[in-house]
């Protein structure tokens, strides 16, 4: 048997979904070949807001793995829209990678930019730098991360915000780095500034991939994928995703929310901004577990969600509270009022 894995054409998901493709065959000794799809966030250069958000780019695979055309897929899971796709699973979640954001600049930190022009196309990235880098001009920004730096380094712009994660898989940044460092590859000369988690929360599922079957998958694929489920990232995730879907209610509000999972507690640190800057809306929330909670009962796939031993379900319990208190506090003022935007 060979796996057929489809995944969209930019070097980050080829980069990434090889990195699965790898992981599967060192597992199980089951070769796994790319098949690669193109999708419309991909050749379009309209505003991901206009294409429809956070699922653009899942879509074309999501109808490839549904007519047969392969039989998994591999996504990063800040892309995918919280609502389960009919016919499919989720059925692994390796090991989350490095879920900060950094900034890329010329060599300023982002404290110190002043004035400035900074690309991003991410309502969360631009509200938080309205309030982090006030006096600084935030553009629309789309392409792959190579014309992105590209547009640093040539001075058409001061700087952009891009995803840790991203720039670990493809080898441009060391994922430990706690401080700012200059760049390698196609980033060399350029600093790069990991951003806190806890004045700079980022998208639910972030740094996360998502792998993905159809729902009547074989038993010898669903074993396949298996080998790659991480518990504590699914839990952490599953909170994330079920705070997103609580307060989001079809509007594009900026969230930036994060689960940290210990052995016996989950940290959350979640904010609801408005686009410009100017309000937030946010709370932490720690909660303990068991010691070895997650580990000793599994990730769990959502299956058994009644089930109050499921870790999943669990988590989604954990992040709805969340989401209540969240819209209680204020954020259902913001929520209203970017909807009508």
């Amino acid at each position: 048997m060979t796996l057929r894995l489809g995944t969209r054409r930019s070097a980050l998901a080829l980069a990434q979904s090889g990195q699965v493709a790898d992981a599967i065959t060192a597992a199980t000794g089951i070769p796994v070949e790319l098949v690669p799809i193109v999708s419309e966030g991909d050749v379009s250069r309209a505003p991901l807001a206009q294409l429809g958000g956070t699922g653009v780019f899942a879509t074309r695979l999501r109808e490839a793995l549904g007519a047969g055309e392969c039989d998994l897929l591999v996504h990063s899971l800040k892309d995918l829209p919280t609502a389960p796709a009919p016919g499919l699973v989720i059925a692994a979640t390796p090991r989350r990678a490095d879920p900060r954001d950094v900034a890329v600049t010329r060599g300023t930190l982002l404290e110190d930019i002043g004035q400035a022009t900074i690309g991003t196309g991410s309502p969360r990235r631009q509200a938080q730098l309205h309030r982090r880098a006030p006096r600084s001009r935030v553009v629309e920004l789309r392409g792959n991360v190579d014309s992105r730096l590209a547009r640093v380094r040539d001075g058409e712009l001061d700087g952009i915000v891009l995803a840790a994660a991203g720039l670990t898989r493809l080898g441009l940044l060391q994922s430990e780095a706690g401080e700012a460092v200059i760049g390698t590859g196609s980033a060399e000369g350029l600093l790069l500034e990991p951003l806190g988690l806890a004045e700079w929360p980022t998208a639910a599922g972030q740094g996360a991939l998502a792998v993905e079957v159809r729902a009547d998958a074989s038993a010898e694929i669903l074993a396949a994928v298996a080998t790659l489920e991480d518990p504590a990232t699914r839990f952490a995730v599953t909170i994330e995703r079920t705070i997103l879907a609580g307060i989001e209610a079809g509007c594009h509000a900026p969230v930036g929310v994060h689960a940290s999972v210990g052995d016996d507690e989950v940290r959350v640190r979640a904010v609801v901004y408005a686009l410009d800057g100017g309000h937030r809306v946010g709370l932490d929330h720690a909660e303990s577990l068991a010691k070895g909670y997650i580990r000793q009962t599994g990730g769990g796939n959502g299956a058994n969600a009644a089930d109050s031993a499921d870790p999943a379900a669990r988590a989604a319990l954990i992040g709805s509270a969340i989401a209540r208190r969240l819209l209680d506090a204020g954020a259902a003022d913001l929520v209203s009022r970017e909807s009508s935007t």
